[in-house]
C-alpha cells in the first residue's frame, strides 16, 4: 500500500488523532497515491498512525478515516454512519422536527462529508477527494442504513477546488421535488435544497433561534442577512412588535414571505429590504433608525485563515452598525460562521464594535452549532459557528 511518513517531530498531531495531516508536516510519499486514494500514515520511525485519504492538490494532504489497519469499504462507512445516527437519537426522540444534520464531517469521523436529512430526503456534499475516491460506495452505503433512495448531491462549492474537484450540483437518486416544507419547533419552512444556501437551510442556527426568541415579544426587530426568513419567522410568532427583514437575494426573501404564509402568521407589521446588508445597515444609521433587538447573522466571511484579517474588518463594521441602530436597553444578536475566527477573536471584535459605538455592553448568552452539528475534542475547528447576545446600557 502507498503511505507517508511525517517528519521527525511533526506527528504529534496525528497521535492525538486529529484529522488533518498538512503538507508540511510529510517527510517522504512511498509509492504514487492517486487523488482521494487510502494511504497508510507512519510517524518518522515509520510505526503506523492510521489510514488517510490523499490529497495531493490540497495544503491539507491527508485527512485520516481511520487510527487503526482496517479496509475502507462500505462496511467501514455503514458502521460509522450507524455511530453518527446513534449520536443524535437522544435529542431528536423527543422532537417532532423533520430536518436534521445526520454526518458532519470530520466531527462524525468521515473527513469531508456532509449528509443532511429533510423529511424522506438526504442532501449531501463532498468537500473532500477522500469522500470523493469512495462516493458511489458512501451513497450505497447511506441507502442500505436509512433505506431513503431520495438523495441529492451539493457538491457545488469553491472549497472543492483545493481538493483538485470539479463542482456539482445534481440528483443522485428517488425524486426531489424543487421545493420541501419542514418542521422546525412547530414552526414549518420552505426548503429549495437544490438552490438554497448550503443544502437549502441553516439547519446549525435551530437552537439559536429558538433561545433569541424570548427577547422578540413586543419589540422592534431588524434582522440583517435574513436569507428564508428563518429568525424573522420566530420574531413574528413570538409577537413582535415589528420586523424589518435585509437580504440581497430576491428569491430567497420570497421564500421567507411565503414561510410567513404557510405558518398563519400576519406579516403586516414585517417590512422586506432586497438590499446590499452593509449599505443599508449605513443608511439606517444615516437615517437615526432605532431598532429594540438587531440580528446579525452573515454568511462566511473567512474561508481560509488567510481572509481572516479582512473578515474582522467587515465583522467589525456590521458589528458597530448593528450597536448605533439599537436603541438604549436594546439587544444585539450577532454570530459569525467563519471557521478561521475563532470563539475570542470574535468576542474581541463585537467588543470593539461597542467601544467605537460609543456603547456599554454585555454578553446575556453565548451561542454555538446545534448538538447535530457534533465538535470532536480531536478536532476544535469543528466549533466554526459562534454566537453572542449583548446587551446595551
Amino acid at each position: 500500500m502507498n503511505a507517508i511518513i511525517l517528519r521527525s517531530g511533526r506527528d504529534k498531531a496525528a497521535k492525538h488523532r486529529h484529522p488533518w495531516i498538512f503538507s508540511g508536516a510529510i517527510q517522504e510519499v512511498i509509492g504514487n497515491p492517486t487523488n482521494g486514494e487510502t494511504i497508510e500514515v507512519l510517524d518518522s520511525k515509520k510505526e503506523f498512525l492510521g489510514m488517510a485519504a490523499y490529497s495531493p492538490f490540497s495544503q491539507i494532504r491527508a485527512r485520516f478515516w481511520t487510527f487503526k489497519k482496517e479496509p475502507i469499504n462500505i462496511d467501514f462507512f455503514k458502521k460509522r454512519f450507524l455511530f453518527a445516527f446513534q449520536k443524535r437519537k437522544d435529542f431528536q426522540k423527543y422532537s417532532t422536527d423533520t430536518a436534521w444534520r445526520m454526518i458532519h464531517g470530520e466531527s462524525d469521523m468521515i473527513p469531508g462529508l456532509i449528509v443532511d436529512r429533510y423529511n424522506d430526503i438526504l442532501v449531501l456534499q463532498i468537500l473532500s477527494s477522500g469522500v470523493e475516491f469512495h462516493r458511489d460506495i458512501i451513497i450505497s452505503a447511506l441507502r442500505d442504513v436509512t433505506g431513503i433512495d431520495n438523495i441529492y448531491e451539493r457538491s457545488d462549492v469553491d472549497v472543492r477546488r483545493l481538493e483538485g474537484l470539479a463542482e456539482r450540483n445534481t440528483l443522485v437518486s428517488g425524486v426531489v421535488p424543487e421545493e420541501i416544507n419542514i418542521i422546525e419547533c412547530d414552526l414549518k419552512f420552505i426548503v429549495k435544497v437544490t438552490t438554497g444556501q448550503k443544502t437549502g437551510f441553516y439547519l446549525d442556527q435551530r437552537d439559536n433561534r429558538k433561545i433569541s426568541s424570548k427577547f422578540f415579544m413586543d419589540k422592534d426587530v431588524l434582522n440583517v442577512f435574513s436569507f428564508t426568513g428563518g429568525f424573522s419567522v420566530y420574531a413574528v410568532h413570538h409577537k413582535a412588535k415589528s420586523v424589518i427583514s435585509i437580504d440581497s437575494s430576491k428569491s430567497a426573501t420570497e421564500i421567507a414571505k411565503k414561510n410567513l404564509e404557510i405558518n398563519g402568521l400576519d406579516g403586516a407589521n414585517c417590512e422586506w429590504l432586497v438590499e446590499d446588508a452593509f449599505k443599508a445597515l449605513r443608511t439606517m444609521r444615516d437615517q437615526d433608525r432605532k431598532f429594540d433587538v438587531v440580528v446579525l447573522d452573515p454568511p462566511k466571511f473567512a474561508a481560509t485563515q488567510a481572509q481572516v484579517e479582512r473578515a474582522s474588518r467587515g465583522y467589525k463594521d456590521i458589528n458597530l452598525l448593528g450597536f448605533k441602530l439599537l436603541n438604549p436597553g436594546g439587544t444585539l444578536i450577532t454570530f459569525s460562521c467563519s471557521g478561521g475566527i475563532s470563539e475570542s477573536l470574535f468576542q474581541k471584535i463585537v467588543a470593539d464594535a461597542a467601544l467605537d459605538a460609543g456603547v456599554t455592553s454585555s454578553i446575556v448568552e453565548k451561542l454555538n452549532q446545534g448538538p447535530d452539528h457534533p465538535i470532536g475534542l480531536n478536532f476544535p475547528e469543528g466549533a466554526y459557528l459562534k454566537g453572542l447576545i449583548c446587551k446595551i446600557d
